[in-house]
């Protein structure tokens, strides 16, 4: 059941021995979990960024303007030197007007129709997956045409609110799910949920907010976003 937590509002986010087995047979392996195979892609970004961007013929500085990213940190998004939040990914999606999928990693292109499949099957061992300080991301879904969510699974390793440059914030609404552990969830305006295991939670994504890991292990969940890709 979803708890609320009393909190004040945050600060300004700134700066024993296992027995030998007789036996000769291997013991079974616990199946990997998913999250073990998210890959930081910084550089991978950085190359279809600066294609979209010239291919628009579009330079930093107005990208810049039409994002509100700061120019110096897209020009680190394009080295590959910096990790950026999904309100990032979103803003820039936008302005170059493409789907969000295009930036955050390589997805098998669906096949050309006038309509959209009825269904779309996929793993998370083949979407692609982002890396920053703060969460694991991997985009499900990706290559579905006209999509008018975005789908994610993410794996929290923040714990405290020092470890964000600034509350997210994007346009739409996001649904989530806790698949393992606990998390919190902490708006800018000091209200804050505590969420356990197969807890839900739905709320507008244009309130600054940040997840936080509450559990001994980082929190697994799954996490579903409107409004960050039309175009």
């Amino acid at each position: 059941m979803t708890k609320y937590a009393s909190t004040r509002k945050a600060p300004p986010i700134c700066p024993t021995p296992v027995p030998l087995r007789e036996s000769t047979d291997m013991p079974p392996k616990s199946p990997p979990s998913p999250a073990a195979d998210i890959l930081a892609d910084r550089s991978s970004l950085g190359v279809r960024l600066r294609a979209l961007r010239r291919s628009r013929s579009m330079t930093l500085k107005e990208l810049s303007a039409l994002t509100g990213v700061a120019l110096s940190t897209l020009s680190k998004m394009e080295l590959g030197q910096v990790s950026i939040s999904y309100a990032k990914f979103a803003a820039v999606a936008r302005a170059l007007e493409v789907d969000i999928a295009q930036l955050f990693g390589p997805v098998p292109a669906a096949e050309a129709s006038d309509e959209s499949p009825t269904a779309l099957r996929c793993t998370l061992d083949e979407a692609p997956g982002y890396l920053t300080g703060a969460y694991d991301y991997k985009l499900l879904a990706g290559q579905y045409p006209r999509r008018s969510m975005t789908p994610m699974y993410g794996r929290i390793l923040a714990r405290d609110p020092s470890e964000f440059e600034d509350y997210m914030r994007h346009a739409g609404q996001e649904f989530l799910v806790v698949l393992e552990g606990e998390i919190e969830i902490r708006f800018e305006n000091g209200q804050a949920l505590l969420l356990a295991k197969h807890d839900t939670a739905y709320f507008d994504s244009g309130v600054g907010h940040i997840y936080l890991s509450r559990s001994a292990k980082p929190a697994e969940i799954m996490v579903v976003m409107t409004g960050g890709h039309d175009v």
